[in-house]
């Protein structure tokens, strides 16, 4: 363009304050001059809208100058841009005159060089009366009142007379003959002015925090404002510096001369104004943790406040336990395999079932058993949720397809209700199940009733020892089930039976009940016993009950004793896991009844079993149908007793079979009082018992602690 001489300039580089540009406003002394400046009156600006309009004019300004670089098409206005623009009217009020204000000192004191700092400190005093947030929004909104006149003008001119002549008493130099030269200086303006918005979102986001959960007088809060008036003054100094670029292209014309010192001094700039964000983002995120950890807080309390309270109904207790909004149906129906709300639950007992994603298959059938037949029974309508306890967060990264696909591979194995995603469960929530109700990783069931009081604690034992019979699965429920049972072979065996034990039992027959995993010993304990049976006439029955936590090694023995016809077994696989699930189960509701072997007949054999079970040795049982008297010991003991029968086979046909065999193997242990009882007491929720005794000597038992992999 031809044009006039224009007045002479300073080179950029030679500024004043050019060089020593980053030295001079990081002196404390520099930072009292900004605070000096701060004086607000307490007026309030919106600055969210103005600042999303201000992202609207560089997102289009940067695409048309680029456009006019190298004919690329301008960025098209997205339908929410529109949506703003249109309810926009109002918001500016009485700040259009501030902005023209500071775009006017951009315009005349950037021109023809000069103090970066004397400018962006007289933008300072402009503006003092308003908020750290509302400063920076201001001289960002003046820049962009700049930066889009200029983008218009160098978009419009080569088809608009009107934008043509303005350029030419601008003496804008011809960007296609100079878009080489000038691409490099506009790309590092483009990018500092990315870094000077993601600043400015992050000092408004400070302004946001919620005060009653964070005061700006005390960590972390207070710690981060201190940065914030250097975080503004970095801004502006930019935003000074941007504009001065703007400003350095009017009236070169054709005689425009690049410099790569001024690219070289946005991009520091940028640099720069990248570290302030990043150390912002690192204040805003401690800011953050410490409001979620006080919003948890609270809604802890509030939880445990509300577990105390009486309630109408449970629907209070149920919307703070899995999910307070209604804007989602939070709930699954595993039957119907449809989304639903909690309205479905009010006023009814429900079953929380509290597990990770390792819950065992065993379980998940039990349940489906339990909750179908629950369903012919009017009288004992309850229903159960699921919600899943997972160790990582379900909305962060780390929950991947493997884990979703987990989830959902569970969730599809439910008849009853599940929660849609474990990610609604709030963490105030996990914590009040972790601390309150002893979730560690076994699972939990507790028993909420009507009015959302809890029950039971963990009523998984009462359905596993009496499934639907256990309803409403309160104490007092268990407490009384428990009066009316007694040690015998429908306690131990109950809903196990797949009809044979009950025919010997009819039948009068004695029954033998025994487990381990020594093929070895079972070969010779299973001959042994059928050679005593004969000589004995008697009628005897023999079942195995295998081992806990051996899937793989009690599948093995028992394709060995079906296929050699050493005893019978159970068929299906599961309720080998349930025998020992049930008497673990039984255990536990005695331990947390305050029973002991000494005051407890029940646990007393309970626990024998159990450290039969422990043992490397196998076991054996028997009784004679469904009588209350039984002989039991472990397998040498036991394999000894039938191998020598013939010295107490007297006493057999006198005293009767039990009571003889009872009779010998106390005889043994006196006469080897030696012996080594394991007892593992796998998960017991709430705590580990102080004190254990032996349930064959009865003396305290010491306390290891053990760790178990088992992939079985």
């Amino acid at each position: 363009m031809a044009g006039v001489a224009a007045p002479p300039r300073t080179p950029k580089g030679q500024q004043k304050g050019g060089h020593r540009m980053f030295a001079a406003s990081d002196d404390s002394a520099m930072m009292k001059q900004i605070q000096a400046t701060h004086s607000p009156d307490g007026r309030e600006v919106d600055v969210k809208p103005i600042l999303g309009l201000i992202e609207s004019i560089f997102r289009h300004a940067a695409p048309g100058i680029d456009g006019v670089l190298n004919g690329k098409h301008e960025a098209k206005t997205s339908s929410e841009e529109k949506a703003y623009l249109e309810a926009f009217d109002g918001v500016l009020e009485a700040l259009p005159f501030i902005i023209q204000k500071i775009s006017c000192e951009l315009s005349c004191k950037c021109s023809g060089g000069g103090d970066a700092h004397g400018t962006t400190m007289g933008i300072f005093n402009m503006i003092s009366a308003y908020s750290w947030d509302a400063k920076v929004v201001l001289a960002l909104a003046a820049l962009g009142v700049n930066y889009g006149e200029f983008s218009l003008i160098l978009h419009l001119c080569p088809t608009n007379h009107l934008a043509k002549s303005v350029a030419l008493l601008k003496q804008l130099p011809d960007m296609l003959e100079h878009s080489n030269s000038l691409k490099p200086q506009f790309d590092a303006l483009n990018n500092l002015i990315v870094a000077m918005v993601e600043v400015t979102k992050c000092i408004i986001q400070f302004s946001e925090l919620p005060t009653q959960y964070i005061s700006a007088e005390m960590p972390p809060l207070s710690t981060a404002m201190t940065h914030i008036p250097t975080a503004a003054y970095w801004t502006i100094r930019s935003i000074v510096s941007c504009a001065s670029q703007i400003a350095s292209l009017i009236g070169l014309g054709n005689e425009y001369m690049p410099s790569t010192t001024e690219a070289w001094e946005l991009s520091s700039l940028a640099y720069k104004v990248g570290s302030i964000h990043d150390h912002l983002k690192k204040q805003l995120a401690l800011c953050y943790q410490h409001i979620d950890e006080k919003r948890h807080f609270e809604a802890y309390q509030t939880l445990v406040r509300l577990f105390d309270k009486i309630h109408l109904d449970n629907m209070t207790i149920l919307k703070h336990l899995i999910y307070a909004k209604d804007d989602i149906q939070p709930l699954v129906d595993g039957t119907e395999k449809k989304r639903v709300i909690l309205e479905v639950l009010r006023k009814k007992t429900v079953l929380l079932l509290i597990s990770d994603l390792e819950i065992a298959s065993e379980d998940i059938e039990l349940l489906n058993h339990m909750y179908r037949e629950s369903r012919s029974r009017p009288e004992n309508q309850f229903e159960i949720v699921w919600l899943p306890i997972v160790d990582i967060d379900p909305k962060s990264a780390a929950w991947d397809t493997t884990h979703q696909q987990k989830f959902v591979a569970l969730q599809k194995s439910m008849s009853w209700y599940t929660v849609h995603h474990p990610s609604i469960l709030e963490p105030a929530v996990i914590k009040y199940i972790r601390e309150v109700w002893h979730f560690s990783k076994r699972i939990i069931i507790v028993a909420l009733d009507p009015q959302g009081k809890v029950a039971s604690p963990n009523a998984l034992h009462m359905i596993r020892i009496w499934g639907t019979l256990a309803f409403p699965f309160t104490k007092e429920r268990e407490e009384a089930l428990w009066k009316e049972e007694s040690w015998k072979l429908e306690l131990i065996i109950d809903g196990l039976d797949e009809g044979i034990i009950t025919e010997w039992m009819a039948q009068g027959a004695y029954i033998c009940l025994f487990g381990g995993e020594d093929l070895d010993w079972i070969r010779k304990f299973t001959n042994a016993a059928k050679a005593v049976a004969k000589i004995a006439n008697i009628q005897l029955g023999m079942f195995y009950v295998g081992k806990s936590n051996a899937k793989e090694r009690v599948r093995r023995i028992v394709t060995a004793i079906t296929s050699e016809k050493l005893s019978h077994c159970w068929s299906t696989p599961t309720f080998f896991w349930f025998f020992w699930a049930r008497l673990e189960s039984m255990l536990h509701s005695k331990l947390h009844r305050g029973k002991s072997i000494e005051n407890d007949p029940i646990m007393h054999e309970i626990m024998t079993i159990l450290s039969y079970d422990g043992s490397d040795q196998g076991w054996a049982i028997f009784c004679h149908g469904a009588g209350l008297g039984m002989a039991r010991a472990k397998g040498n003991n036991v394999l000894e007793s039938m191998e020598k029968f013939d010295t107490w086979k007297e006493d057999a046909k006198q005293k009767g079979f039990v009571p003889a065999l009872h009779e010998h193997l106390r005889k043994q242990e006196l006469d080897a009082p030696h012996h080594c009882s394991r007892l593992i007491l796998p998960g017991i929720d709430g705590g580990i018992p102080e004190r254990v005794v032996c349930a064959e000597c009865g003396r305290p038992m010491e306390k290891f602690i053990m760790y178990r992999c088992c992939t079985e």
